[in-house]
């Protein structure tokens, strides 16, 4: 089987047009192609509005040996086709007293309990949250009302953070063992479309993960697994530096020797019990900032050259500058055609994520625009979790600003907030009506400034030209500039004009700023040893809250390498009885 490269064909193409250019760049006939794999797909924009695809395909042709010696030399584009098979291990020769214990069914638990359940160790799933589909209406009506439930709500619940949100599945962990490719497998394999195993930046969506998620449950259930929703973990227990059991909601204990522990990056009551324990912890850099919105079809335009861009779907984007007080100041967790969601966990306190659903045909595109913070400016002296003070710091200020509601802000009124500048009131107001009888005449003629009279949805003729956030949860008209430390602000304000250098009108300056974007990772690492288990013996640290993950997919990466971990010394029922697991 030969892997062809840079196989280009037009957006809306067919299965036949894609063998036609795999044989064109071979110089075989298409019948000479036997089967075709697309194993990759990105989108070349570098000549829009001419856009094309561009693939990487597995095929079996004829004579493969006379066509590799032709491209001798251009490796890069015709080479010998090789696939890591993934392996999960042997079971271990130890025996477990209880079945493993898992803290949190978010990505890392998730796949951490059903590739034990698939392999025949009947892990027991705790999560403090409620099951997806109660989870679901919790969220829902707290966007409604307002009224949060602190246990069942964006961060926490079946699915973890990443539900509520863009489901973007890619990841720069590097895949030597095959469980980036078995990740994506898995999702597919519960209801995922297929595209996610190929695409070059592939996402689900949260209307789609949310039923992913509830069938991963099903199965694992079926396996021999138990899940139980409303179920904190209060108190681990300790016996001679080894993991004995764990107290759930202050009361039931559970015995267990090997303790999963994948709480999630806001699991900050959990952390603290961690820390009375003396769990070895540390204070880690992270990233803070505010979501910023355009309307998607002007990054569309941008981006591909069209603002309806069709098949091709909402188009994303992703920049990254470098401030003059050396911070670096970067795009994340970009949402095409998405929404800004209320995302607090704690009451009194605010924090914001963005969303998409599957279809991405939201009005706006969001991305937060983040600085990253370390242990030195937030005072790491302050032991492992002084991150988590800051961040709740910054969600206070967020919660005070907004009332309550997501407070949202112009980037031009931010940006002079932030340089302690701007034109005389007068002189803004002439500016205005200016540019707004130009709008009339030229829909493409942007409003070059405003303020926060002139924000209010049905005021004036103003505040009508200019396009509204999108967001899940009530918002409000605030000063954002108020958030986050003056640094990190000077820092938000050099990037947006610097990506204009790289997206034409990005510091459009009726962009809307929301905040606090403060969850972009965990603010603590709990320390792990080559075992993957912490110094407390049979406690296995996993995933994104426990600083060893930065997204959906490489939380479950690392959830999977957990479970081959606990394998590798544990036997099973499975091997007990000669049952064979299967994929």
């Amino acid at each position: 089987m030969l892997r062809v490269n840079q196989v280009k064909v037009n957006p809306g193409h067919s299965e036949a047009d894609l063998k036609r250019s795999a044989a064109n760049i071979l110089r075989i006939p298409e019948g000479n192609i036997g089967s075709l794999k697309i194993i990759r797909q990105s989108i070349d924009a570098r000549k829009k509005p001419r856009i094309s695809y561009s693939y990487s395909v597995d095929v079996t042709v004829k004579e493969e040996e006379k066509i590799l010696r032709r491209f001798r030399g251009r490796e890069n584009q015709v080479c010998r086709a090789e696939q890591k098979e993934y392996h999960f291990p042997e079971p271990g020769k130890s025996v477990q007293k209880n079945p493993t214990v898992i803290v949190g069914t978010g990505p890392a638990g998730l796949f951490c309990g059903y590739f034990l359940a698939l392999h025949g160790y009947s892990p027991v799933l705790l999560e403090r949250g409620k099951c997806v589909e109660e989870r679901r209406k919790d969220v829902e009506a707290f966007w409604e009302t307002g009224q949060l439930d602190t246990d069942s709500n964006v961060q926490f619940g079946e699915g973890g953070a990443g539900t509520f949100s863009d489901g973007k599945l890619n990841t720069l962990v590097r895949d030597r063992d095959g469980r980036n490719r078995m990740v994506l497998e898995t999702f597919m394999k519960f209801g995922a479309k297929e595209q996610i195993c190929y695409e070059a930046k592939p996402h689900i969506g949260t209307d789609v993960l949310c039923d992913v998620v509830k069938r991963m449950r099903d199965e694992i259930l079926r396996l021999g697994g138990q899940v139980r929703f409303g179920s904190q973990v209060t108190e681990i227990e300790l016996r001679q530096g080894h993991v004995a059991g764990v107290v759930v909601n202050g009361s039931e204990r559970i015995a267990c020797e090997q303790l999963v522990l994948a709480i999630g990056h806001s699991a900050r009551d959990t952390f603290a019990m961690l820390h009375r324990k003396q769990v070895p912890m540390e204070a880690k850099a992270f990233a803070v900032g505010l979501r910023v919105e355009h309307p998607q079809s002007m990054i569309s335009e941008r981006q591909y050259g069209m603002e309806e861009p069709g098949s091709l779907g909402a188009a994303p984007y992703k920049v990254a500058a470098k401030a003059a007080n050396g911070r670096g100041v970067y795009s994340f967790c970009m949402c095409p055609g998405g929404y800004v969601v209320n995302a607090s966990s704690e009451s009194g306190h605010t924090a914001v994520n963005g969303m998409s659903y599957s279809g991405r045909d939201g009005k706006n595109a969001n991305s937060a625009i983040i600085v990253t913070v370390t242990p030195e400016d937030f005072g790491g002296e302050g032991g492992p979790l002084a991150g988590i003070a800051f961040q709740r710091q910054l969600e206070r200020r967020a919660f005070e600003i907004g009332g309550g509601k997501i407070p949202v802000q112009r980037y031009g009124d931010f940006r002079r907030q932030v340089l302690k500048r701007g034109p005389d009131r007068e002189d803004a107001m002439e500016e205005k009506t200016v540019l707004l009888k130009a709008a009339m005449e030229e829909e493409k003629v942007l409003p070059k400034d405003t303020a926060e009279e002139d924000q209010v949805p049905g005021k004036n003729d103003m505040a009508e030209r200019l396009f509204q956030p999108q967001c899940k949860g009530q918002y409000k008209w605030a000063d954002v500039s108020g958030i986050l430390p003056s640094e990190c602000n000077a820092a938000i304000v050099e990037g947006m004009e610097a990506f204009a250098a790289q997206i034409k009108g990005f510091n459009r300056l009726d962009a809307c700023l929301s905040g606090v974007e403060s969850r972009t990772s965990s603010p603590v690492r709990i320390l792990r040893d080559e075992s993957l288990q912490s110094q407390v013996r049979g406690l296995y640290p996993c995933g994104e809250g426990a600083g060893y993950a930065g997204g959906i997919v490489s939380a479950a990466m690392d959830g999977i390498r957990v479970a081959e971990q606990i394998a590798a010394e544990f036997g099973n029922l499975l091997h007990d009885t000669g049952k064979v697991a299967r994929y």
